[in-house]
């Protein structure tokens, strides 16, 4: 028996065909929720069922919690899958789920919130013995204070938002006078796009590397983790290419990197899939840097190396079933690597919106795309229309069959991010695994 007979999806685009391809393997009937301007997408028609919640902003539907509950609860669905974005890290979306007696496929809200709070979750690992970067864990309530603070800790230093994520919020000051003419700004800045201005510092880590862990566990204290992934290919901190394993680990530093995620996992009782994010300094030591309690863009990579369907164990374990899965069980085997293929201008960065006139990807390659030819990419939601993932026995083996994946690719009708992706994989500093979170803001060298 599946774990679930139906599951609605809170999502769009590639997300929602990723679940619905692991309940359809499963069993599991679908329904998918759209917005007008996502009528002709796949996801839609590749449900059992779908259902207009509304006009093209995201507030009018993909966050309209109460809609989309309406439609769970009009199509019969026992559970919902929230994927990314949106309403995935929405701690009143869970809790209003379970009020409507909907079973919410991810952790408990109030772990949600904790972790939600930047501030908090520092704390939080502190406590659990997780090495937290270094800074002022306390909000700062005034200039004044963040100055008086500054003072004390030397610059240059990140104003952070508690609430933010994606590099939202997030200023770099090196001086008093930087500071003070930021502070307002992230202030008023994290105020509008969180409903949450707090503020805080951590010391900058230059020449980072940005390394996650994948960890899992249910609800009768079993957990595991997955491995890691690295992630320090971005631009202004959005991820651009992920990799697994890490170029950069021994096997002694990433024993103790995934024993500090599970360690940090059980502290906060956490259940479902999840991902603990850390930075790496140039001397090789380890911090925690955020919780993100949902399914990754960048999951992929590791049902390719470890053979687990991360989006099966997310049901298995939101139906209350045991994890299924022993530490010394799972194994990751090869390489694996994701490239983000976005509708930007590649020179500006500037999203292309526009219809796909074009689309050809090549065999050899993982592809989850949200769109097909014919589709029109709008200005509505994130330019992030696909993924490609290759997978090798080695590094390099993966490197060349993404670089063939890439050459071979045929997206038209608006402009893509494919020669960036192109050039970093052709790139020696990369091939070489010599990279950091800078990469994509100094001058590359060819190959």
């Amino acid at each position: 028996m599946p774990y679930f007979r139906k599951v609605l999806i809170a999502n769009r685009g590639e997300i929602a065909r990723r679940v619905i391809r692991t309940c359809r393997r499963l069993g599991i009937r679908t329904v998918a929720v759209y917005s007008e301007a996502d009528r002709a997408l796949p996801f839609a028609r590749e449900a059992d069922e779908a259902v207009l919640i509304g006009p093209p902003p995201a507030a009018q539907s993909y966050m309209a919690i109460e809609k989309i509950l309406d439609a769970a609860e009009e199509t019969g669905a026992e559970a919902v899958h929230p994927g990314y974005g949106f309403l995935a890290e929405n701690p009143l979306f869970a809790r209003r789920c379970a009020e409507r007696g909907l079973v919410f496929i991810g952790p408990r809200p109030e772990v949600i919130e904790a972790m939600g709070s930047k501030l908090a979750s520092r704390q939080l690992m502190r406590r659990a013995g997780v090495p937290v970067i270094p800074g002022w864990d306390e909000p700062l309530p005034t200039l004044a204070e963040a100055q008086r603070v500054a003072g004390a800790l030397g610059f240059p230093l990140l104003l952070k938002a508690s609430a933010g994520g994606g590099g939202i919020g997030m200023h770099l000051v090196s001086s008093p006078d930087e500071l003070e003419r930021a502070f307002d700004s992230a202030r008023e800045r994290a105020q509008r796009y969180f409903g949450d201005g707090t503020l805080y510092f951590e010391r900058l880590v230059p020449g980072a590397r940005h390394i996650e862990v994948q960890v899992a566990r249910d609800s009768h204290g079993a957990g595991v983790h997955l491995f890691e992934r690295e992630c320090s290919i971005q631009r202004r901190h959005q991820k651009v290419i992920e990799e697994t394993p890490s170029p950069f680990l021994d096997a002694e530093r990433r024993a103790a990197l995934c024993e500090a995620a599970l360690r940090g996992a059980e502290a906060i009782d956490y259940t479902n899939v999840g991902t603990i994010e850390f930075v790496f300094d140039q001397a090789g030591q380890f911090y925690f840097l955020e919780m993100n309690t949902r399914l990754q863009v960048e999951h992929p990579i590791t049902e390719e190396t470890t053979g687990v369907d991360l989006v099966e164990l997310q049901l298995r374990i939101a139906a209350g079933q045991p994890l299924g899965l022993a530490q010394e069980g799972i194994r990751q085997e090869g390489h694996a690597i994701e490239c983000r293929v976005y509708a930007e201008d590649p020179q500006t960065f500037l999203p292309s919106p526009g219809t796909i006139t074009r689309m050809e990807l090549p065999e050899g390659a993982r592809y989850e795309f949200g769109y097909e030819e014919g589709n029109a990419v709008t200005p509505y939601y994130d330019p992030l229309i696909g993924k490609v993932i290759t997978r090798g026995a080695t590094r390099s083996e993966a490197i060349e069959r993404m670089i063939e994946a890439l050459r071979g690719m045929r997206i038209e009708g608006i402009k893509t991010n494919l020669p960036l992706l192109l050039a970093v994989c052709q790139d020696a500093s990369f091939q070489s695994g010599r990279y950091d979170t800078s990469f994509l803001s100094r001058p590359r060298s060819g190959q």
